[in-house]
């Protein structure tokens, strides 16, 4: 069953930070889940929101701001907002790269970046998985570049997620962990798709979803999967 750290070890370094992604790996995660826009000067930047508000000490929407500028901005008074490029290095081939797609346009010089990667530094397709909650966006990525895992993400409805996973021909579906139980766990998985539920945190609500036989689980806290 894989661990796979939601925005990186989130429960124990500030989200989607090189920290939080080395934490994951100190912590032996299988993998990493991590977001991107892009910055005004289309730099891949791993940030869940649209806009620096939240996270950093400053304030706009990401996609305003050049990389120089979005350097400038601090996450804690101390860790400087990662590009995809620097996590890729940082994680370089020890694990599971899941990038969830969030702005707009992102879709391109994400698997372009994927691709450079593996061309140049000898990494493998299935290290990789791409998802979203715009599905125009993962249509897109499987246009682009069918080799590319693809992780359908919903919150609603699973069969609409499935039919879409087969349109497409994705690898896996990333459902919110409230809507699985063991038998359309199973059910999924029979029709060939891995089940990567998330967020999924607590203790109790990790036994629950471990018991689905779910082939992975997003979590804060990798550590207690």
């Amino acid at each position: 069953m894989l661990k796979i750290a939601h925005r990186g070890a989130k429960a124990y370094e500030p989200e989607n930070t090189l920290q939080a992604f080395q934490k994951a790996l100190d912590l032996n995660s299988d993998g990493i889940e991590l977001d991107v826009h892009l910055s005004s000067d289309e730099s891949i930047i791993v940030i869940h929101d649209e806009t620096i508000d939240r996270t950093t000490d400053g304030k706009g929407l990401v996609n305003d701001f050049t990389l120089a500028e979005l350097k400038s901005f601090l996450i804690d008074g101390k860790y400087q907002i990662p590009t995809l490029n620097e996590v890729f290095d940082l994680v370089d081939k020890k694990g599971l790269i899941n990038i969830e797609l969030k702005g707009l346009s992102t879709a391109s010089k994400v698997v372009a970046l994927i691709e450079k990667y593996i061309s140049e530094k000898n990494w493998n397709y299935n290290q990789f998985i791409i998802s979203s909650f715009d599905w125009n966006m993962l249509e897109e990525t499987s246009n682009l570049n069918p080799n590319i895992p693809i992780g359908v993400l919903t919150e609603e409805n699973i069969d609409t997620a499935l039919a879409f996973a087969e349109k497409i021909n994705a690898k896996a579906i990333h459902p919110d962990f409230n809507l699985l139980n063991k038998e359309n766990v199973r059910q999924i998985q029979e029709k060939g798709f891995l089940v990567l539920p998330w967020t999924v945190n607590s203790e109790k609500d990790i036994q629950k979803v471990k018991s689905y036989n779910v082939n992975g689980i997003i979590s804060d806290n990798p550590d207690k999967i």
